[in-house]
């Protein structure tokens, strides 16, 4: 193996070393160019040359946006295959390092001399950089991960329709319970846990993407899409239920928050804490334990599990703000949906299996996983 050490010394001008530390940077084959830029990046920094830093998390980039402020210099710039591009820029006091990812969002980050100049290169870079907020019809859903780069949320626009319109795709015995629960407002909050169970293709998913567009004015929903690394990792938790602020999302920190963990079977079934280490007594924990306490934040579950098999402390009373089975419409609600009984099983039908029909999809594929994604 070839292990390449390099050693950088960094030099500023006499003003700047009153606060200055050694740094060095050591780069091996396991390295890459972006890892270059990070190191290069928090040079100043580390050696208090830059004592001051700012990020800025920025979304619907426009594909025009430069993302560099006037009179700043590109001393470095790598492109990854996944589409991913950093570059490094400096100028007089500061250093920006950009990040561009393929999905139209970028992170920002400036160190600088003075905190004022700090903020200015970033409003310089965000401003215009952005193409306006969707229309009315769109929610704004925050998605969070864990890379070898740390925990990251990234929002996206999707389409979600008023319960009202989608009211008819769910049983009548549910219209009720579903009202209630699509009408609460912060006032009508006991219990933190939202448990929306049934099998797959009854429209779970539909129902939280509704939620969170007859929420929206004061509750911002936030999917997790690795919700097994998110409770067996308690930094990663930790950002997730406390950090949101420091992502720039302005009126959006001051709203309470929804996290949704789908499919989440192995964490709540009975036997959890044994199968799952404590991942079970941290979800406890932050919908009414410590971590909970004085944070506006609810979780969202989704499972296919029978309620019978889940965890008696996840379905105990006072913990869940709404508890809903979500089950296959009956057969003569079904058939009054599709507007015919042809091709009904006498046990109903699920909206996955009811779409599929409509749409003239054999029976055999409506409930294969690439079909059913919508309606989970």
């Amino acid at each position: 193996m070839v292990v390449m050490s390099v050693l950088k010394e960094v030099r500023f001008a006499p003003e700047q070393r009153p606060a200055e530390l050694p740094m060095n940077i050591y780069l091996d084959d396991a390295d890459n160019p972006v890892d270059v830029i990070d190191a290069l990046a928090l040079s100043p920094f580390a050696t208090g040359a830059q004592p001051w830093a700012r990020t800025a998390s920025l979304e619907r980039v426009r594909a025009d946006a430069a993302l560099m402020p006037a009179g700043g210099t590109l001393v470095r710039a790598a492109r990854e295959e996944d589409g991913r591009e950093s570059r490094l820029v400096t100028g007089e006091g500061w250093t920006l390092r950009v990040i561009r990812y393929k999905n139209r969002s970028a992170t920002v980050s400036v160190t600088a001399v003075t905190e004022e100049l700090a903020r200015s290169v970033i409003a310089e870079v965000s401003e215009g950089a952005t193409e306006p907020a969707p229309e009315s019809d769109h929610v704004v859903m925050g998605f969070w991960w864990h890379s070898g780069h740390g925990s990251r949320r990234s929002g996206k626009p999707i389409t979600a329709s008023p319960w009202a319109e989608v009211r008819g795709n769910y049983a009548r015995s549910l219209h009720t319970p579903l009202s209630r629960l699509m009408s609460l407002t912060p006032d009508d909050v006991h219990g933190r846990l939202i448990l929306l169970h049934g099998p797959p293709g009854t429209g779970k998913t539909t129902l939280l993407r509704t939620l969170a567009h007859e929420w929206r004015s004061w509750c911002q929903v936030d999917c997790v899409l690795d919700p097994e690394r998110l409770f067996g990792s308690p930094g990663y938790l930790m950002e997730v239920a406390v950090g949101v602020d420091s992502h720039d999302d302005g009126e959006d920190g001051e709203k309470w928050r929804l996290l949704v963990l789908e499919d989440c079977d192995e964490l709540i079934r009975g036997g959890a804490k044994e199968a799952a280490g404590q991942g079970l007594s941290r979800l406890l924990n932050l919908t009414d334990g410590l971590l909970g306490q004085g944070r506006d934040v609810l979780v969202a579950i989704t499972t296919n599990e029978d309620l019978a098999r889940l965890h008696p402390a996840v379905v105990r009373p006072g913990r869940c703000l709404a508890q809903v089975e979500v089950d296959a419409l009956p057969y003569d609600e079904a058939a009054a949906w599709l507007g015919t009984a042809e091709g009904l099983s006498p046990s109903g039908a699920t909206l996955a299996e009811l779409f599929a029909l409509r749409d003239g999809v054999a029976s055999s594929q409506a409930t294969a996983p690439d079909t059913t994604g919508l309606y989970l």
